[in-house]
């Protein structure tokens, strides 16, 4: 980001009572930070999203970032593709969020075709995308709203259509989510989080973030009718998936391990 950012102290000092997380303009004056700290793998997901682009989106394709944040999901495109190669719509419910993020593509790429409009992606209206991310979102959604979602996003792919979903995600067997959930506070103090920023962080996430296991977001894609799903990427419980959407003059033939 050209923009300063600050460090993430939030949940630094005790609190009296700890308020529902809300992406607000405090988080927004931190949020790289909290997110390159509190995120593990999050830099290589999004240097991934230009070499699946590159792989699998057709030239001059709508590629939509729901849930986009402060737009790095749209830097990370603009810096491997060129101006004419994709058409990028980023997303977010909030609206410090969308400000700061028309601001930073306007100024980090002003030949490439950048939009960021401030919407619920529950009731958007979508045009035909050749690509669609939700980076760290749908775990945001409540869970009896995410498989319209996921189903809407289909809808909205071209035939041969990628969907990447990023999300931190929970472990069906208890003894290995508490280990993953150990490691991962681990990581966090190892980025200079203290315990206390942990525990109250943790406690504002109580019931706004809640994840889902691999296996319910690979049974919700298809669903939802990809022909194919992939975990692709995966640290500690963090993890990315890809979703395809078959191509229509293929006739239904199982795509080669070379086309996927």
């Amino acid at each position: 980001m050209s923009d300063a950012s600050y460090r993430d102290a939030i949940f630094s000092t005790p609190l009296d009572r700890v308020a529902r997380f809300s992406f607000d303009e405090r988080v927004v004056a931190c949020f790289p930070d909290m997110i390159r700290r509190s995120v593990p793998g999050y830099g290589q997901i999004l240097g991934m999203l230009g070499l699946i682009a590159q792989r699998h989106l057709r030239h001059g394709a709508r590629v939509y970032d729901l849930g986009c944040s402060l737009g790095a999901g749209g830097l990370a495109l603009a810096g491997q593709l060129a101006p004419d190669a994709f058409r990028y719509t980023g997303v977010d419910l909030s609206p410090a969020m969308v400000s700061r993020a028309r601001e930073t593509l306007a100024a980090e790429c002003p030949d490439h075709a950048m939009e960021v409009i401030e919407g619920d992606i529950r009731q958007l209206e979508y045009q035909p995308a050749g690509m669609i991310v939700l980076n760290f979102t749908l775990q945001f959604l409540p869970p009896k709203d995410r498989e319209a979602v996921v189903e809407r996003l289909f809808a909205a792919l071209e035939p041969g259509g990628v969907l990447v979903l990023s999300e931190k995600i929970r472990a069906e067997d208890e003894q290995e989510n508490a280990w993953l959930v150990e490691r991962y506070h681990d990581f966090k103090r190892a980025n200079g989080y203290s315990d206390l920023e942990i525990s109250q962080k943790r406690t504002a996430l109580e019931n706004v973030l809640v994840p889902d296991t691999l296996a319910e977001h690979h049974a919700r894609l298809d669903q939802a009718g990809f022909s194919r799903t992939h975990t692709w990427f995966q640290l500690l419980n963090f993890a990315s998936l890809i979703a395809f959407k078959h191509e229509a003059s293929r006739g239904g033939a199982t795509p080669t391990p070379d086309e996927v």
